[in-house]
């Protein structure tokens, strides 16, 4: 779940497109190391598959490791990240990049709220050129966690400009109860239990609705977990846990060289009374420190390797490591 769910604070609404954000395949910012300037005007539509990405994109081939994921033929991947990122939505979108090249129709589901998915796929509708300004009016304003980053509303960016050249992509916003209904039917389970239930079957409703050939997942780790998980003498099932029934799982747990990561947290020396409500003011939402992961290191890759050999979890099948991170701030800033 994201820090605040969309409710901290208040903000204006600027013109989306003077974020920042390239609007053609050629200025596309998958790569996390690419920072260059928008480009002007809407995508062209590509003849044939073969005119994908891969051409125009400095980084639209599969991270190393990959081979092991597509043997064993997924229905949903799932990556476990540190919210607030530059380089977690970037690796995800390098490989929704290659894998729709290839001819694939991939479904990208984000921890964005269930109920604002009916303005993501209007603006997914819309003709390119006019998809930024719709998505930023979607759920986006006030929210000034990680979840709502700059680099998130990039990754959507640059996958519609995708769609829009030919590619089979597809989006979901799949966080939390849809609806009351959905709601009643979980309400007994323990914990979280309502919540991840909820996640679960939202991705699973929107991947059999358009009959795709692979999810990607991106969510925050607690949730792409293969176990129970234990809170406050509670025990309930992740999101990833309940997915299995649904299909071919795999959940990988991001890894990194450590840096920064934007997200929202308690003020330090604030203490959180029981049974009271937490307020605005006692939030630091900023670029936080990520210790590295020990005795990693290399290129952006992925990997399936044991427990003992690489120190992953057996909550998860592998990881994927994304090397040095930095944070990504909201997209639309907060006016304080």
């Amino acid at each position: 779940m994201g820090d605040c769910d969309g409710s901290c604070g208040d903000s204006d609404m600027p013109t989306v497109a003077g974020i920042g954000l390239g609007l053609l395949l050629g200025s596309m910012h998958l790569s996390a190391a690419s920072a260059g300037p928008p480009a002007a005007g809407p995508v062209e539509p590509a003849h044939n598959r073969a005119d994908l990405a891969r051409p125009v994109m400095p980084d639209c081939t599969l991270p190393e490791g990959w081979a092991s994921i597509d043997q064993r033929n997924p229905d949903f991947v799932i990556f476990g990240e540190i919210h607030g990122t530059r380089q977690a939505p970037a690796f995800v979108g390098r490989v929704a990049c290659s894998l729709a090249a290839s001819g694939k129709k991939v479904l990208i589901g984000v921890e964005f709220d269930a109920g604002v998915d009916p303005r993501f796929q209007a603006a997914w509708a819309l003709p390119h050129s006019q998809f930024a300004d719709a998505l930023g009016a979607a759920g986006w304003s006030g929210r000034r966690d990680g979840v709502a980053s700059k680099a998130m509303f990039q990754l959507l960016v640059d996958l519609n400009a995708l769609k829009a050249a030919g590619a089979e992509i597809g989006i979901a916003a799949f966080n939390g109860e849809k609806d009351d209904e959905q709601r009643r039917r979980f309400a007994k389970l323990p914990g979280q239990g309502p919540h991840e239930a909820a996640q679960a079957e939202n991705i699973v409703t929107a991947f059999h609705a358009s009959k795709y050939d692979m999810a990607l997942i991106l969510v925050g780790g607690l949730h792409a977990q293969k176990r129970a998980v234990e809170t406050v003498g509670v025990m309930f099932e992740p999101m990833a846990m309940r997915l299995i029934d649904a299909g071919s799982v795999i959940s990988l747990r991001m890894k990194s060289a450590g840096g920064t990561a934007w997200n929202c947290g308690l003020k330090a020396g604030y203490k959180a009374e029981a049974g009271k409500p937490i307020h605005d003011d006692a939030i630091d939402c900023a670029d936080h420190q990520v210790l590295p992961d020990p005795d990693f290191r290399g290129a952006p890759h992925v990997s399936l390797a044991s427990d003992a050999k690489q120190g992953v979890s057996s909550d998860y099948d592998g990881y994927f490591w994304v090397g040095e991170v930095s944070g990504s701030p909201p997209a639309i800033p907060v006016r304080k």
